[in-house]
C-alpha cells in the first residue's frame, strides 16, 4: 500500500483527471437542479388513531363497554409502547404508539396488525356501536391549501366550484391527492310541531316510518319475454323539495300531505360538526398533497398555472385564497440557507486566500466546489433531498471539508519553498499525511455516527446530518489527495528557499511559539492541572446552560386556540371565533387569518400538532407580516384573552421545529382509581401553577359537564305501554332527528331528516311536555311518568396503558426554557411522589421526556463510537498508549462549548448535543495528525523532546488554518434558529480545543511518556 501513491497516479494521468473533474462539476449542477426540495425532512409518524362511536352512552359507559375492550386487544400488539385513549359521551378514540426504535419500514405492517386484531373482536362490541374506524395517515401534509369563498354564495355553490377545481388539480404533475375541507353536507329537514301532530292525532315515529317507506328504492323485478328482458321501474321517489312537501302520507287510515303537519326546507347539517372560515368568510377549501417523489418548488409553479385557469372559470365574486403555500415557504427557507451557505463559503475562502496567498488559496477554493458537486451527486444517487437538515449539514461540513485540502496544499507550498520540484512537492503530502488525514476524517465522521444510528423520531428527523457529513468529509479526503495535487501542480510555482526545513520556521513568531511550547512541556504538571481545572469548570458551566429540546420555527404564522368548556355547543364556538375574527381583522400586522371551528387546522406544516375533532375548539392560523410582527400579534391576542374572553381557555403558539409536541410542560398522574388520580392531579396542578415560569396551566380531563337525566317511573310507563326503547326513539326523533330516506339529485344523495321544529328542539324546559305514543295508540306527555333532573358527568376520560390518567399541562413564559422549568417543578413534586399510595404514579412528559428519549437514543451508541474510534486510532498509531493519549483529548471541546453557549445565551438541546459529540472527532483528528508528526520526526532522528516541540511548531499553521476555516464557516450558521446552538458549541469548543492542542497536548505527551530534555552531553535532564 505504501508503494502506491494516488497523487502521483493522478499527476501521471492528468488528462483523465481533468476530464473527471469537469464531469463531476457538471454532475453536481445536474444533481442540484434534480434534487427534491422541501422545508423539513420526511419522517414516520408513529401514531395510529382507532375511533369508534357509541351513540347515547356516557363517557364512563363508552370507556367500560367500548374503549376497554378495544384496548385489551390492541395491547397484544408487538412493539407497542404507549396506548392512550379518551372516552367522551358517545365517542371512543385510541392512540396507538409503537416503540421509538421500531424501524420505519415496519410501521405499515404494525398498522395492519392493529386492524386485524380489532376486526377479531368486532362482533363482541356492544350493540349500537359504530366502527371502529382507523386513521394512520397523520404524516400527510398539504403542500397547498386553496380556500373558495365569496359574499352571497352558498356552501353548495362553493363546493361545486371546489369539486370542479379538484378535477383540474388532480391532473397536475406530482399531485397525489386533493381533499375537500370544510364542506357542509346538504340535508332536507322535515320539521314538525308537536301541537300540530297532537291535533291530528299523529305519532312522530309513525310518520317517520311512512316517509321512509315512500322513498325506498328496491327492485320491482323483471319481465322476461322471448325477445328481451324488460326491467320494471316504479316512480314515486322524491325529485324536488316540493314533491316531499306535497307527498300524501297515509297514516292511521287518513291521507295527509306532509306540509299539512310539517315544514319542509333544504339546508345544511345542523348543528355543523366542522367549519372553515377565511378572513371572516365561510369557505370550502382544497388541500393538495404532493407525492413523495415530487419537487415542491416545481409543484408550486404548476399549481400556480392551474390556479390561474381555475380563477378564470369562477363565478363573478367568488375568490380563491391560498391559505397554505409550502412552495413559497421552501423557496424562502432554501434561499436563506443558500445565503448562509455562501457567507460560510466566503469565510472559508477568505481564510484560504489571506493565510495561504492567492495561488495557494485558489487551490483550496477550487477544491471546494468539486467536493460539493460530488456531495450533491451522491445525495441524488442515494435518494436524499434538499431541506432544512441537509442544507444545514452542508454548511457544517463546509468548515471541515477544506481541512484536508489545506493540509495538503500547505505541505506542497512548503516543499516548493524548500526547492522541491512540482511533481515531488504535489505527491509528498500523500506519502506523509494521507493516511493520518484519512484516519482523522473517519474519526470526525464517527463523531456524527450516533445521530445516524439513533432509533427515535428526533434521530430520524436529523439523520441527514450524519449522511451529508459522512459523504462530504470522505469526498473531502479524496479531493485532498486527487484534486488538490492536480490543481497545485497547475497553479503553484517553484519558489526556491534556503533548502533547510528549519529556516522556514526560524522567524520571530515561530521562535516565540517554540518558547511557549517548550515552557508548556517543561511545566507539564502545571499545564495538565490547569487544563483539568478548566475542564471541571466547563462541565459545571454546561449544567448552567438553559435546556431546550428543539427550537421554535422562524415562520411568521401564529396558531391561536380557543377552548370553550367541555360540552359547549358548536354555535357558541362559532360565536367565539367570530369575536376573535373581529379583533384580527383590525390588526395591521395580520396579513390574513383562517379559522377552523370544531377541530384543528389540517396539516399544512409537517411538524404541527394536529388537533382532532372537538366541538368546543376553534383554531386560527394567523399569517403575520414577519417575525417581529408575529411577536406583537401574539402579545395583543394574549391581552384580548385576558380581558375579553372570560369563558375561553386561550392559547397562542409559534410553530415548533422537530418532532411534534403538544405542550412543552406535561406531568402525568395515573393509577387505578379515577377519583384518587384526579385528587393527586389537583395537587400537581397547584404546584405547576405556582411556578412563575408557567402559563395556561390546565389538565386534559376538564370540568364535568351537565346532562339531562330522565328518571323513568317503570310502573306508570308499563301501565301506559311505554318502553325505554320506544321512549328513546321518540326523543331521538324529536330532538336529533331520524333518517326518513334520501333525496337523490344527480350524483348526490341528500339525507332527509324528520325532527321537531327549532324552537322546540332548543328549549330544554319543554322536555317534560314532549308527547309520547302509548300502547293504546294515544299520546301522553313525559311528565306523566318521568322525573327530570340535571346531573354532572365526565365530559372526557383519559387513559394511558389502560390506567386512568390525568395530564397536567402548561406553556412556559417567553424567555424560559421548558426543560429548566420542568426541573424546578420536579423538585417541588418530590414530596407528593414520596407520599403516593401503591399503584399511583407521577411521570414527567413534554419536552423533558422527549429530550431524554432522544438523548438516550444518542447515548446508547456512544460505546460503539468509542470502540470504532479506538480501532481507527490503533490502525493509525499501532500503539495502545498513544491511542489512549489521543482519546483523552476528546472531551476537551466541552470547555469552549459550555462557555460559548453561556456567552451567547444559546440553549443546550438535541442539536447542541450533536455538536459537542462531533467536536470530539474534530479534536482527535488534530491530535492524531500532531502525534503522527511527532512519531515521524522521532524516527527521522530527533530526540523526543525536540520532536514534540518542532512537530507542534510545524503543525501549528495547518491546525490553526483548519480551525479558523471551520470556526468562521460556523458564524453565518450561528444565526440560524435550528443549527445556531450547534454552530456556537462547535465554534467555542474548537477555539479552546485548538489552543489546547498546541499547548496542552505536547505537555500531556511529555508527561505520558515521561520525556526528558537531552543536554549537550546526551544525558537526560529531569523536569
Amino acid at each position: 500500500m505504501s508503494a502506491f501513491n494516488l497523487s502521483a497516479w493522478v499527476l501521471k494521468h492528468r488528462a483523465f483527471t481533468g476530464f473527471m473533474m469537469v464531469l463531476l462539476l457538471l454532475g453536481g449542477l445536474f444533481a442540484y437542479f434534480r434534487l427534491g426540495q422541501r422545508e423539513d425532512p420526511e419522517f414516520t409518524f408513529r401514531v395510529m388513531v382507532v375511533k369508534a362511536l357509541y351513540p347515547g352512552a356516557t363517557a364512563l359507559e363508552v370507556e367500560q363497554q367500548l374503549t376497554d375492550r378495544l384496548e385489551k386487544k390492541i395491547q397484544e400488539l408487538p412493539n407497542l409502547d404507549i396506548l392512550r385513549s379518551y372516552s367522551k359521551p358517545g365517542e371512543s378514540v385510541i392512540f396507538v404508539t409503537p416503540r421509538e426504535d421500531t424501524p420505519p419500514k415496519e410501521i405499515p405492517g404494525l398498522w395492519y396488525q392493529v386492524r386485524k386484531k380489532v376486526d377479531d373482536i368486532r362482533m363482541t362490541l356492544p350493540p349500537g356501536s359504530i366502527g371502529p374506524f382507523f386513521n394512520d395517515e397523520f404524516g400527510d401534509t398539504y403542500s397547498v391549501i386553496y380556500a373558495f369563498s365569496g359574499d352571497g354564495f352558498t356552501y353548495a355553490e362553493l363546493k361545486k366550484a371546489a369539486d370542479s377545481a379538484r378535477q383540474q388539480l388532480l391532473r397536475v404533475k406530482d399531485v397525489e391527492k386533493v381533499d375537500l375541507i370544510g364542506s357542509q353536507d346538504e340535508k332536507i329537514y322535515i320539521e314538525f310541531s308537536d301541537k300540530k301532530l297532537a291535533e291530528l292525532g299523529l305519532d312522530a315515529n309513525a310518520v317517520g316510518e311512512a316517509l321512509q317507506a315512500q322513498n325506498s328504492m328496491a327492485s320491482a323485478g323483471m319481465v322476461y319475454t322471448a325477445q328481451r328482458n324488460l326491467p320494471i321501474r316504479i316512480t314515486g321517489q322524491f325529485d324536488s323539495v316540493d314533491s316531499i312537501a306535497n307527498l300524501p302520507v297515509r297514516i292511521q287510515g287518513r291521507a295527509l300531505r306532509v306540509n299539512d303537519f310539517a315544514e319542509v326546507r333544504r339546508g345544511y347539517i345542523d348543528p355543523p360538526a366542522f367549519k372553515m372560515r377565511v378572513n371572516g368568510k365561510e369557505a370550502v377549501a382544497l388541500g393538495v398533497t404532493m407525492n413523495k417523489r415530487g419537487d415542491v418548488l416545481e409543484l408550486g409553479k404548476a399549481l400556480a398555472e392551474a390556479k390561474t385557469l381555475i380563477e378564470g372559470e369562477l363565478p363573478l365574486g367568488m375568490d380563491i385564497n391560498q391559505v397554505a403555500d409550502q412552495p413559497r415557504v421552501v423557496r424562502t427557507a432554501v434561499g436563506e440557507f443558500l445565503s448562509t451557505f455562501f457567507e460560510a463559503l466566503a469565510a472559508v475562502l477568505l481564510v484560504s486566500f489571506l493565510s495561504l496567498g492567492f495561488r495557494t488559496g485558489s487551490v483550496v477554493a477550487l477544491t471546494v466546489p468539486l467536493v460539493l458537486s460530488g456531495t450533491l451527486l451522491c445525495m441524488l444517487l442515494f435518494g436524499m433531498e434538499i431541506h432544512r437538515i441537509s442544507l444545514g449539514a452542508l454548511i457544517l461540513a463546509l468548515g471541515l471539508l477544506v481541512d484536508d485540502a489545506m493540509i495538503a496544499v500547505e505541505m506542497m507550498a512548503r516543499k516548493l519553498e524548500e526547492g522541491w520540484d512540482r511533481i515531488h512537492a504535489a505527491t509528498y503530502a500523500y506519502s506523509a499525511t494521507a493516511f493520518p488525514m484519512l484516519t482523522g476524517t473517519l474519526i470526525t465522521i464517527v463523531g456524527f455516527l450516533p445521530v445516524g444510528l439513533a432509533k427515535s423520531q428526533a434521530g430520524e428527523y436529523t439523520v441527514a446530518i450524519f449522511q451529508v457529513m459522512g459523504i462530504s468529509l470522505l469526498l473531502s479526503w479524496l479531493g485532498a489527495v486527487v484534486f488538490t495535487p492536480y490543481l497545485g501542480f497547475l497553479l503553484l510555482k517553484v519558489r526556491p528557499g534556503s533548502g533547510h526545513d528549519r529556516d522556514l520556521f526560524d522567524t520571530p513568531f515561530y521562535n516565540r511559539l517554540r518558547r511557549w511550547v517548550t515552557w508548556c512541556v517543561s511545566h507539564r504538571k502545571k499545564v495538565i492541572v490547569a487544563t483539568a481545572v478548566l475542564f471541571g469548570i466547563g462541565v459545571a458551566a454546561l449544567t448552567q446552560v438553559p435546556e431546550q429540546f428543539f427550537p421554535l420555527s422562524n415562520r411568521p404564522e401564529v396558531i391561536v386556540d380557543l377552548w370553550l368548556p367541555e360540552g359547549s355547543s358548536f354555535a357558541e364556538s362559532e360565536a367565539t371565533a367570530k369575536r376573535m375574527e373581529a379583533i384580527l381583522s383590525k390588526d395591521e400586522d395580520v396579513l390574513n387569518y383562517t379559522a377552523y371551528i370544531g377541530g384543528g387546522t389540517p396539516r399544512f406544516f409537517l411538524l404541527i400538532v394536529q388537533q382532532l375533532a372537538n366541538i368546543n375548539l376553534s383554531e386560527f392560523v394567523v399569517m403575520t407580516r414577519d417575525n417581529t410582527a408575529r411577536e406583537r400579534v401574539m402579545q395583543r391576542v394574549r391581552q384580548a384573552f385576558a380581558t375579553g374572553f372570560p369563558q375561553v381557555r386561550g392559547r397562542v403558539m409559534r410553530l415548533n421545529v422537530g418532532p411534534p409536541m403538544d405542550y412543552p410542560l406535561v406531568f402525568r398522574v395515573f393509577g387505578e382509581d379515577p377519583a384518587m388520580v384526579r385528587a393527586i392531579a389537583g395537587r400537581v396542578t397547584e404546584i405547576v401553577r405556582a411556578n412563575p415560569g408557567t402559563v395556561d396551566v390546565n389538565d386534559d380531563w376538564h370540568d364535568r359537564i351537565p346532562s339531562l337525566r330522565l328518571v323513568l317511573d317503570q310502573y306508570k310507563a308499563r301501565a301506559l305501554g311505554v318502553s325505554t326503547a320506544s321512549l328513546s326513539q321518540a326523543l331521538q326523533a324529536y330532538y336529533t332527528g331520524i333518517p326518513a330516506g334520501q333525496f337523490r339529485e344527480n350524483d348526490k344523495l341528500i339525507d332527509i331528516v324528520w325532527r321537531a321544529q327549532n324552537d322546540l328542539r332548543t328549549a330544554a324546559e319543554r322536555l317534560l311536555d314532549v308527547a309520547v305514543r302509548t300502547g293504546n295508540g294515544r299520546t301522553a306527555s313525559l311528565s306523566q311518568f318521568v322525573k327530570f333532573e340535571t346531573v354532572f358527568e365526565d365530559g372526557v376520560r383519559w387513559r394511558r396503558n389502560r390506567f386512568p390518567a390525568v395530564s397536567v399541562r402548561a406553556d412556559v413564559i417567553d424567555g424560559k426554557m421548558a426543560p429548566d422549568v420542568a426541573s424546578e417543578i420536579i423538585l417541588k413534586l418530590k414530596p407528593i411522589q414520596d407520599q403516593l399510595p401503591a399503584g399511583y404514579f407521577i411521570e414527567t412528559g413534554g419536552s423533558k421526556e422527549d429530550a431524554w428519549i432522544s438523548q438516550k437514543s444518542i447515548f446508547i451508541w456512544i460505546p460503539l463510537v468509542l470502540v470504532v474510534t479506538l480501532v481507527l486510532l490503533m490502525v493509525q498509531l499501532h500503539n495502545l498508549s498513544r491511542t489512549f493519549l489521543v482519546f483523552v483529548t476528546a472531551p476537551l471541546g466541552v470547555i469552549g462549548a459550555a462557555f460559548a453557549l453561556l456567552l451567547f445565551r444559546a440553549p443546550f438541546g438535541f442539536v447542541a448535543l450533536l455538536g459537542i459529540i462531533a467536536l470530539s472527532g474534530m479534536i482527535m483528528r488534530n491530535s492524531v495528525i500532531l502525534i503522527d508528526q511527532i512519531e515521524q520526526d522521532h524516527k527521522a532522528g530527533l530526540d523526543t523532546w525536540t520532536a514534540i516541540v518542532e512537530s507542534t511548531v510545524r503543525r501549528f499553521r495547518p491546525i490553526l488554518l483548519t480551525a479558523a476555516a471551520a470556526i468562521l464557516a460556523m458564524i453565518p450558521l450561528s444565526r440560524n434558529d435550528f443549527f445556531g446552538p450547534q454552530a456556537i458549541a462547535i465554534m467555542g469548543g474548537l477555539t479552546v480545543a485548538t489552543v489546547l492542542t498546541v499547548f496542552f497536548l505536547p505537555a500531556l505527551y511529555a508527561a505520558w511518556f515521561k520525556v526528558k530534555r537531552i543536554d549537550s552531553s546526551g544525558n537526560g535532564v529531569a523536569q
